[in-house]
């Protein structure tokens, strides 16, 4: 799994149909900053608005998943969401000109075509994953439903349907890397049974599906009059059954294919949580509404931690500045440069490094033979760290210098030691104005919170 942020190195677009709606739309992925995640754009609507692809926006779930915000409505957002986690991208504007993104071949492997054409463009920021800390559950006892999401250190899923169908009985699809998605999922294309067919037409569903763009699957014996009312009902000349059970349709790209596509609309509904997940997730007979309620459980699990964040830090990861990159961008030097590394940073937030060693210089005439790093210079290291987010927000930062302004609610909770691994996180509390910016700053030591407060900083040209 990749370690920094990624969004694409250039405009691309795709054009068709709308698999509920019927209505051509042409939608153009485009690069999109640190931290934006996903977004679309309703670009035929006046102002443009904009939509977040968050689970807290799904307002319908008949038959695929749909999110509104701002006026705009979104249908069957999972096949592109999809194709986007399948790439491990992080950041990207998905401008649409209709209300559905194309429905293509009914899988995401059109998608992910257009993406790998482009290519990704790395950021410098690291990849914003929630972990999952617990098993995280969802049952609905009623239509037989169980999902789960247990620890793991990677992304995987593993899907199971069962359809009770002389055609489709029980099938699995396991997706043990989330990098060969485009290999072992995308192609897999969307379906239904012959008995909802009709019910999906008079509720004024599926009128962009066609049967070069979704697999029906027939699991009883068809008449000929019930064969030229379909053709009718599909605009074709005629339809007729395979001995394998999928009407009209060309040969299944997987034996398992609906169990594949149905892991797909799980890839893709559980990208709403607005993270990159690591952990494995168990899923017995799936659907868009399951997938949306068991989203909701992982995005509350993860505001609950958000609410009390704990930085975490591995070692063998590389960081997102080393000691040279910050020295290009903070004037300090020994004896006074107190921070490490910065292992976080996008546009609101950022977490850096202080390794506490027996040969700091003020050990020697702070307590003498009782080393504590002293509450002042914990103070200023978290005050460079600050520095580093609010020159994040300037082009130029080695044009600028950033001045500490103040500090409020300053509180020493532990003793820091020699030995000690110090992690300092400052998030802004408000928009950056006029040079001033205002944080919120807690440094915390095997996870306890040792030092927080609030700090104020200005930023000036160096021209001024």
């Amino acid at each position: 799994m990749n370690d920094k942020q990624h969004t694409i190195q250039a405009p691309v677009t795709v054009r068709g149909i709308g698999l509920h709606t019927g209505v051509e739309a042409t939608m153009t992925f485009c690069p999109a900053p640190v931290g934006h995640g996903f977004k679309f754009q309703r670009v035929d609507l006046p102002g443009q608005p904009v939509v977040d692809a968050d689970v807290d926006n799904v307002v319908d779930l008949s038959r695929g998943t749909t999110i509104e915000q701002n006026g705009a409505r979104i249908n069957t957002v999972e096949h592109t969401l999809a194709a986007l986690v399948g790439m491990q991208l992080d950041n990207v504007l998905i401008q649409l000109s209709g209300p559905e993104p194309p429905i293509m071949d009914g899988s995401s492997a059109e998608f992910i075509k257009a993406l790998e054409s482009v290519g990704l463009q790395e950021q410098n920021a690291l990849r914003n994953y929630y972990e999952i800390p617990e098993s995280i559950r969802y049952v609905d006892n009623a239509r037989g439903v169980e999902i789960a999401a247990l620890p793991l250190s990677d992304y995987r899923l593993t899907v199971m349907v069962d359809y009770n169908s002389p055609v489709l009985g029980s099938q699995h699809a396991t997706l043990a890397d989330i990098g060969q998605f485009g290999a072992e999922i995308a192609s897999s294309r969307t379906f239904c049974f012959l008995h909802e067919l009709e019910m999906l037409y008079k509720n004024n569903l599926i009128r962009g599906g066609d049967l070069s763009n979704a697999i029906v699957v027939v699991d009883r014996v068809v008449t000929d009059d019930e064969l030229n009312d379909l053709a009718k009902m599909l605009g074709k000349p005629r339809v007729s059954v395979k001995k394998e059970g999928i009407l009209n349709n060309v040969d299944l790209r997987h034996k398992n294919e609906p169990a594949r596509h149905k892991l797909l609309d799980l890839v893709g509904d559980l990208a709403l949580v607005g993270r990159p997940l690591k952990g494995q997730i168990l899923a017995a007979r799936p659907g868009h509404a399951a997938n949306v309620a068991f989203a909701k459980r992982i995005k509350k699990k993860m505001l609950e931690a958000h609410s009390n964040p704990v930085p975490q830090y591995d070692p063998s990861r590389e960081p997102v500045m080393d000691i040279n990159r910050i020295m290009q961008v903070l004037p300090h030097r020994y004896p006074f440069l107190l921070i490490d590394k910065i292992i976080h940073l996008d546009d609101q937030m950022v977490t850096s490094v202080k390794n506490v060693t027996m040969n700091e210089p003020f050990f020697q005439g702070h307590f003498p033979g009782n080393p504590i790093m002293p509450g002042v210079l914990q103070v200023e290291a978290m005050a460079q760290t600050g520095g580093i987010l609010v020159m994040n927000t300037v082009p130029d930062p080695e044009n600028y210098w950033q001045y500490f302004l103040g500090i409020e609610n300053c509180r020493f909770r532990k003793k820091v030691l020699p030995g000690d691994t110090i992690l300092f996180h400052c998030q802004l509390l408000a928009p950056i104005k006029r040079g001033i910016a205002k944080m919120r700053g807690q440094a915390f030591v095997n996870g306890k919170v040792v030092m927080d407060a609030e700090m104020s900083a200005a930023i000036v040209r160096k021209d001024a």
